[in-house]
Parts: C-alpha cells; structure tokens; sequence
C-alpha cells in the first residue's frame, strides 16, 4: 500500500542543513498496523508528514496505492487526501461549534455525500465507538477520552485506504488510551486498513504488527511482530451510566 524509496527530507535552519530523514525505504502493506518510535529528535514526526503528503520530500518518493504523491501537486495532493486518507491528531482537532454526529459527517460532506446519508453513516460510527448517548453533545460537554473517540471516528466513518496518526492518545490517561487503542485496533482489522501510527510510548507498540524504529533520521530497527495485542470489545453502556441524569434527558431529546 506505501512505498518509499530514498526518502530524505533536509531543512534549512540559518546557514546550516540539518537532515531529518537520511535516505529511508520501507514498503508498508495493506492491512498492516504500524508503529513508528523514537527519542524526540529522531524524525518519526517529520516521516509522518512525508508519509501524509503533508510535506514535500528533499529527495525520495512516496508512493501510495500505486499513486506517487511526492510529484502531486498541492491541489492534487488535497483531493488525494480527501479520498483516500485519514488522520487522528492528539489534540482531538475537533470544531467546538459542531455536535459529535456533524463533526464526524464533515470529511464525508467533501466527499459529496448528503446530508441524511452522512449523518446516518456518521451515527453508525458513533455507536460502534461506544458514543451513542453522546452523538449530539459538543466536544465541551465530552471527556478527553470521548472527544478522541468522536476524532477517531471521523477518521475511519469514509473507510480510507490508509489512517495516520499522531500521538493519538498523548493525552490521555492510561485507562482511556486502552480503551481507544483497542477501538482502533478493532475498526483496523475489520476494515482493512492500513495504520501508521507515531508515538514516543513504547507500551502502545505492542498493539502494532510492525514497529520501526528511527534514530537520527534513519531506520535503527524494523521489527515484525507475531503476536501483537487483541483488541477488546468496546463497551457503550459505561457511556449511559456515567451520565449525568440532565446529560441523558438533553440526549433523549
């Protein structure tokens, strides 16, 4: 599904160069959950970007699904993205004004879906990730832990070749990351799909089928994994009890 070849990304900082990525090639098949690591510095973040089309290569390429995005323009480059990819941040990224449901629907109004199909697929996603009592609340009336599960909804609702993401649970406690690394987990199997993730918790590489491994902007280790963690099953109910009895009257109507 990804192909890179040679890819080596150089920034200009004054006078000096200072290479983030060294010459790397990797080839990341459909279906494969895979973890990059590394020290801060050791340009896992800049080979995400790469890797997104978010950034433009120095020399190199980066071919997904037989589609050589490092020659896209940056309009080709928006359309890719849009029909192909998705991204969970861990910031969440989510529009305060809109509800879970809208913000979950808003990648697939771009793809030119209407509005009553949209919400109803956005609204199916919402229930498999144990959101269905908070499909109308904003991300200020959502925990930490529910915002990133409306994120990772949005991410996987027009079912994209491949998902990036970055640092997806850095900002969430122990229990929570848990939780949405095995939503993750499960919408990846079912799907299909490819996921790149970059984190600097190593525990959270147990998950993965691959880990690769850069320091200083090359690849240390590239290690596949027999058996990584399963995913468990979401549970929703939790959600219901742990509203607030105004929470669940304003859901209801």
């Amino acid at each position: 599904m990804i192909e890179v070849r040679g890819l080596r990304k150089v920034y200009r900082i004054g006078k000096e160069k200072v290479a983030a990525l060294g010459g790397i090639d990797l080839d990341i098949p459909q279906g494969e959950f895979c973890c990059i690591v590394g020290a801060s510095g050791s340009g896992k973040s800049t080979l995400l970007n790469q890797l997104a089309g978010l950034e433009k290569p120095t020399k190199g390429s980066v071919v997904i699904g037989g589609q050589n995005i490092s020659a896209m323009s940056e309009k080709q480059l928006a359309v890719f993205r849009q029909n192909h990819l998705g991204f969970v941040f861990q910031s969440y990224n989510l529009l305060p004004t809109l509800t879970a449901v809208e913000n979950v629907a808003l990648p697939l109004m771009f793809k030119g879906i209407g509005k009553v199909k949209r919400e109803e697929m956005a609204k199916t996603q919402l229930k498999q990730m144990g959101l269905g009592k908070r499909m109308y609340h904003k991300p200020t009336e959502m925990s930490g832990g529910q915002q990133q599960r409306v994120g990772i909804a949005r991410a996987f609702v027009s079912k994209p070749k491949v998902i990036f993401a970055d640092e997806p649970t850095g900002n969430l406690d122990s229990k929570t990351t848990v939780e949405v690394m095995s939503a993750i987990l499960k919408l990846v199997r079912e799907h299909n799909i490819t996921f790149v993730m970059v984190t600097h918790e190593r525990d959270l590489s147990g998950y993965a089928d691959r880990i690769i491994t850069l320091k200083d902007g090359v690849v240390l280790s590239d290690e596949r994994q027999e058996h990584p963690v399963v995913a468990e099953e979401l549970i929703s109910e939790p959600e219901k009890e742990n509203m607030t009895h105004e929470d669940q009257t304003e859901t209801d109507q």
